[in-house]
């Protein structure tokens, strides 16, 4: 232990924060060894296998799952803010260029600070708990719209216009394609946003949960959420999950394919998790949405994932990894129409409300979270050189 200047007893914590609590919540947890994560009190599985997002996203910002009369009335409410401002429309064209080969998700962070500029956002420190649900409100059910428009537009089409007569996730396939979705994919899709809603404090819901305490606003403490998501060590995995099973190609190669990368020591994308000790339960819940439709891609991807374990149990003794939810995340949005370019961006659409959660909470304290560094550069201090 040692003392700063300000007298502030200084704690050594692992790298990277491994294991420190540095607060408490009340929106969910992950009991990874146990392989089970939960959402307010409910199994986070069993509500996308038996509730709507609507119904999950009303959990997470009001605290209770709500009646069938409510379940209706939140629906409308949030359905009825997924079209954007006229500003913000005029914008996206000239953003989607801007951001190019970055994505749909590079040009949300500036389509969404433009959002928070454009519906009068103020700083969360500074309004009530009311008009903060309101805002989460607003941001998020315009993340939908807002990565569907930049990644039309990016493609050289014109942006379909939200539909308030359809679920969220029927609405963003529907967005997609300008097709209404057949509804088992939109429920394919629904059960994955839902399981990816929130998941304990990954590094872009600590981002924006840090931003939140600093007093910002609502569209602030989401763009810096983006940002860390974009990182490929956080939300990049479902599509080169995938890339994975496009270069094994055929079941007669992949013990040779995998033996070969983790005897090099390399990764193998979609496998292991930073949390989970166990399978992972977003993983078994997508492996039985993908059975549920079948067909030559499916039966590869679950040979692959059983050869892939067996691999690993083999030359990694000790170590239990286990297909991670994006492995099969991929398969299903594969299978649901989504491009490989839009898989990340659409877990950005679910997890948008898990953030909005976060600050909401973060909000309601007033303590900014405001960590120090040990300082370990040249010795100081030392006398400035004078210029000859």
């Amino acid at each position: 232990m040692s003392v700063n200047r300000s007298a502030t007893t200084l704690v050594e914590v692992p790298r990277g924060l491994a294991g420190v609590v540095v607060t408490d919540t009340e929106i969910g947890d992950v009991r990874g060894r146990e392989g089970f994560y939960h959402y307010r009190q409910y199994s986070a599985v069993e509500l996308a296998q038996t509730r709507g997002f609507e119904d999950v996203w009303h959990l997470l910002v009001h605290g209770e799952l709500p009646d069938a009369r409510r379940s209706v009335s939140f629906r409308a409410e949030t359905a009825a803010l997924r079209r954007l401002p006229d500003e913000v429309r005029a914008a996206l064209p000239a953003i989607a260029v801007a951001s190019g080969r970055s994505g749909p998700l590079a040009g949300m962070r500036t389509a969404l600070s433009l959002l928070g500029a454009a519906r009068g956002f103020r700083p969360v420190y500074d309004i009530d708990p009311d008009q903060r649900r309101r805002d989460t409100l607003v941001a998020a059910a315009a993340v939908p719209t807002l990565l569907i428009a930049l990644h039309r537009l990016g493609r050289g089409l014109e942006p379909v216009e939200p539909r308030e007569d359809l679920s969220y996730a029927a609405n963003y396939l529907y967005m997609l394609t300008g097709s209404e979705p057949e509804p088992r994919r939109a429920r394919a899709v629904e059960r994955y946003l839902i399981s990816t809603i929130d998941h304990g404090f990954n590094a872009s819901t600590f981002t924006a949960r840090v931003i939140a305490s600093t007093g910002a606003d609502v569209a602030a403490a989401l763009v810096g959420a983006v940002g860390a998501l974009s990182g490929p060590l956080h939300g990049g995995a479902p599509s080169r999950a995938l890339d994975t099973l496009d270069a094994i190609g055929t079941p007669d190669r992949i013990d040779a394919w995998i033996r070969e990368r983790v005897l090099a020591g390399e990764r193998i994308m979609g496998f292991g998790h930073a949390i989970y000790r166990t399978e992972d339960p977003r993983s078994r819940m997508l492996r039985e949405v993908a059975q549920s439709f079948g067909g030559p891609r499916v039966d590869f991807a679950v040979e692959v994932e059983r050869q892939v374990e067996t691999i690993l149990a083999e030359l990694k003794p000790g170590r239990e990894l286990h297909t991670n939810v994006e492995f099969y995340a991929g398969v299903v949005m594969e299978l649901c129409g989504l491009p490989r370019e839009m898989f990340t961006p659409t877990f950005a659409a679910g997890r948008a409300v898990g953030w909005s959660a976060n600050i909401l909470e973060q909000a309601a304290d007033s303590k900014i979270i405001r960590p120090v560094a040990r300082y370990v550069g040249p010795g100081a201090p030392v006398a400035v050189p004078r210029v000859a």
